[in-house]
């Protein structure tokens, strides 16, 4: 007679194994929610009590301890806006050479895909210490805005031309073979068709790039440096935002009211910022679809 207990069991070994596979993935899911929500919800509460509209404006005063965070902002803003200008159109023309023009299987793409993922798992303090004897003293630029926009352009590029590349990869071989087969030079079908094709992953690569490169603290101190007063110039050295609440958290006794203020800021800038990265993506990525 046969043994149906042991078939049975046999049946149902793959559903236990299955229903505790998933009740693991949603316990380590709600973990990281509950470590996640944690944060965000201490930050706003202690954040809160100190956070106004002349908190935003004022200058810094009694080494941060008073007044706001204003010349602050406008630092962080241009080194931003630096490192941005330099990583976009150089991570951009990287990726396209890259995916298109260059052989997959070449050796050359091979490593140069290995030293792109190196550079990407760098720690940022390796950075800061290349941009403080590249940009500051090398090149004469001292701890500046510039110098710190240039050495967190270095940092994000490999996650720029990365993001960038695999998105550009992934659009379907057909559209250019459909384009050359239009009479379409190499360079018009891939501006014309490829590159907005790619545009979603683009777009999030460069907006992921650039909240990394707002909550980045290691790499500026070498390089920025410290000054917290309104700068003049983008050779004047100016102290970020993540660099400001360091500061106050960790060399400023009494700071840390003003710490947690500066960082529900930061924190609220790095939702606005990674929301709008899959909004403009999926709004690009529908706008495709539409097209």
């Amino acid at each position: 007679m046969p043994d149906f207990s042991s078939v049975r069991r046999r049946a149902f070994a793959p559903q236990a194994r299955d229903g505790a596979l998933r009740m693991a993935i949603w316990a380590a899911a709600g973990i990281l929610f509950a470590c996640a929500a944690w944060l965000m919800l201490d930050v706003a509460v202690r954040g809160a009590a100190g956070l106004d509209w002349r908190f935003l404006v004022d200058e810094p005063a009694r080494a941060g301890r008073a007044g706001g965070i204003g010349p602050i902002l406008v630092s962080t803003g241009l080194i931003l806006a630096v490192a941005i200008a330099v990583a976009a159109p150089l991570g951009l023309a990287a990726a396209i050479f890259l995916a298109e023009f260059l052989p997959s299987g070449s050796r050359f793409a091979a490593w140069t895909s290995i030293s792109l993922d190196v550079l990407a798992g760098i720690p940022s303090i390796v950075f800061g210490l290349f941009g403080n004897a590249f940009f500051s003293v090398w090149l004469g630029m001292g701890f500046s805005i510039l110098s710190g926009g240039l050495t967190l352009a270095c940092m994000i590029l490999p996650l720029l031309i990365r993001t960038a590349e695999h998105g550009l990869r992934m659009v379907p071989d057909e559209w250019r073979h459909g384009a050359a087969a239009l009479g379409m030079s190499r360079f018009s079908s891939v501006w014309r068709i490829v590159l907005p094709a790619a545009g979603p992953a683009v777009t999030a690569g460069l907006l992921l790039g650039l909240g990394r490169a707002t909550a980045e603290t290691a790499a500026l101190v070498f390089t920025s440096g410290y000054v917290d007063r309104m700068p003049s110039s983008l050779l004047d050295s100016g102290r970020a935002l993540s660099l400001h609440i360091y500061d106050l958290a960790m060399n400023v006794a009494g700071g840390d009211r003003n710490a947690y203020a500066s960082a529900l800021v930061l924190l609220l800038f790095l939702i606005v910022v990674n929301g709008l990265a899959m909004s403009f993506s999926d709004y690009l990525l529908r706008k495709r679809i539409a097209a």
